[in-house]
């Protein structure tokens, strides 16, 4: 397995020059571009990024659904050198100015998505609501532009400088950042994960070929959203190989069915049990349909993993561990294990990826089969959090290895397990949230004098949060109006789903016990027959 690394850019257009170039590269919903189409209409977004002033290293932000702009958007802007900062779809006023204020955004493209989400109106927000950020140029693709904002007609050029683009795309280093990502941490904001061409394209192309023994004949199916390493990384790595990406756009279990048997989608990347039970219990769904499938990436329970297998046993499935950090899978199962190994464990690190389990208390190392911190070092780790060195020195150890904050071992076999984190945070639905950005928001509202924030297990989503409030002296407030102050502001997967008031903390000295907190509130729920807390804007208040 050798290192075939090249930029973001020139992995394309190998492909849209070469063999493949008719070949089709990207299935969307109403889009089907060939690898020259898209390469062709990335270079007019690099044109016109260029009409505005963008150069190497500027940050562009994108806020959009996930769409064929969104893809042709990234690419132009990694041919130009400059820094793609894909912005959470599921932010809110809150996150969105923090995140495209931190990242010193020049350029910000947006389209309002035709299933509801405006997020050219939440730019406009934004802006409208932060002087400082007044500066910045917003290119609304959607049907209509607002005042202020530059519309499709007025960004792409009617002649582009296509000599300058590729002018720009050869002075593009692979050890060039490619990508800003922000990632929930354990600090009140997201943090801003920088990495390289390197990181992004070796790290897809080794996924693909070692882990998923993909080819040019090949078809990706991917649910997750292009704002996620999960949507980008997967994407360059069937482009490396000439395969076939198809993406799920909005996901909707039938579209999804429909798309996968009729591209003939071999590799499947639902990821999380939210996304493929529902295809799985879907009317349409006939695993007759469904003979071409060779491979299913899932993260789910062992028992789970093999209740998927069984429904169709001739797909293997696999499961990884990922992050931000290193430019999404550190491990991943390998198809030819035994299946007790494929599916009970993680699997084992990438190849060129180094992992070490450490002691998070003394920093030594653990032997293999014990349970510590999870470390990492190699070519898919990201360079550091952006504009915060504190915390990039704080994260990274004395020989370069990032300090994951997770609990792991690695089998004597050299497969990983995973045992929860060693840090303030939960994972909902796949979605990092660090305990404190939720406490610091919810902490803004004139009657909260105190919250604590905690995970409690959740049948659909694998954890939501509980906030548990002290309220201010002579002040009221119900568990409806701590869930009015976040529906809207912040993304809905951190807004709490229980609201518990407290007089009193369990306090450990200065600090608050949040397993005192927590545990309780898991019993009664338990005790109560509730798996699973209400859907969006909906809480429930245990007494």
């Amino acid at each position: 397995m050798w290192a075939n690394t090249t930029t973001m850019g020139d992995l394309l257009d190998q492909q849209a020059e070469g063999e493949r170039a008719d070949a089709v590269a990207l299935v969307m919903p109403g889009a089907r571009l060939t690898y020259a189409e898209l390469s062709a209409r990335s270079d007019q977004f690099a044109a016109g990024l260029l009409r505005l002033g963008i150069r190497k290293g500027d940050r562009v932000g994108i806020l959009m659904p996930n769409c064929a702009d969104f893809v042709q958007a990234l690419f132009g802007i990694a041919k130009l050198g400059a820094i793609a900062v894909p912005i959470n779809g599921r932010f809110r006023s809150a996150e969105a100015t923090y995140v495209i204020g931190h990242a010193q955004a020049s350029v910000l493209i947006t389209a309002d998505d035709p299933n509801g989400t405006a997020y050219a109106g939440l730019v406009q927000k934004v802006l409208e609501d932060s002087p400082e950020l007044r500066t910045v140029q917003v290119v609304d693709l959607g049907a209509s532009s607002r005042e202020g904002f530059l519309s499709r007609a007025d960004f792409i050029p009617t002649e582009p400088d296509i000599a300058e683009v590729k002018r720009r795309q050869t002075c593009v280093r692979i050890r060039d950042i490619a990508v800003l990502m922000y990632t929930s941490g354990t600090t009140a904001h997201p943090k801003g994960c920088l990495l390289t061409h390197e990181a992004l394209v070796r790290q897809g192309e080794k996924v693909a070929r070692s882990r998923f023994h993909m080819t040019a004949e090949d078809g990706f199916w991917d649910p997750l959203p292009l704002f996620h390493c999960g949507g980008i990384v997967p994407m360059l790595g069937t482009f490396a190989v000439g395969g076939k990406y198809c993406h799920a756009g909005f996901f909707e279990a039938g579209a999804a069915l429909r798309t996968i048997i009729d591209e003939h989608c071999t590799v499947l990347y639902p990821s999380f049990e939210a996304i493929w039970l529902p295809i799985l219990s879907h009317p349409d769904f006939d695993p007759e349909r469904l003979r071409h499938v060779r491979i299913i990436q899932n993260i789910a329970t062992p028992e789970r993993m093999e209740q998927f297998e069984a429904r169709l046993p001739w797909a293997k499935q696999v499961t990884s561990y990922g992050s931000t950090e290193c430019a999404t899978n550190l491990t991943m199962g390998l198809v030819e294990d035994p299946a007790d190994l494929r599916l009970r464990t993680l699997g084992p690190p990438v190849e060129g990826m180094e992992v070490k389990i450490v002691d998070p208390s003394t920093g030594e190392e653990m032997p293999p089969g014990e349970m510590g911190e999870l470390c990492f070092r190699g070519y898919s780790c990201f360079e550091g959090y952006y504009r915060d060195p504190e915390q990039t020195a704080a994260a990274f150890d004395d020989e370069g290895f990032f300090h994951s904050g997770d609990r792991a071992c690695i089998e004597s076999t050299g497969h990983m397990r995973y045992g929860g984190r060693l840090k303030d945070m939960l994972k909902v639905g796949g979605e990092n949230v660090a305990a404190i950005e939720i406490e610091d928001y919810l902490a803004r509202h004139p009657a909260i004098r105190i919250v604590q924030v905690v995970s409690v297990p959740d049948a659909r989503y694998g954890e939501v949060p509980a906030a548990f409030v002290e309220v201010q002296p002579g002040e009221a407030l119900t568990a409806e109006d701590v869930i009015d102050f976040c529906v809207g502001s912040i993304a809905a997967y951190k807004v709490p789903r229980y609201v518990r008031f407290v007089t009193e903390w369990p306090m450990s000295g200065t600090k608050v016990k949040k397993f005192e907190l927590r545990d309780p509130l898991v019993a009664e729920l338990t005790a109560d027959g509730i798996p699973e807390a209400p859907r969006r804007g909906a809480s429930r208040v245990v007494a």
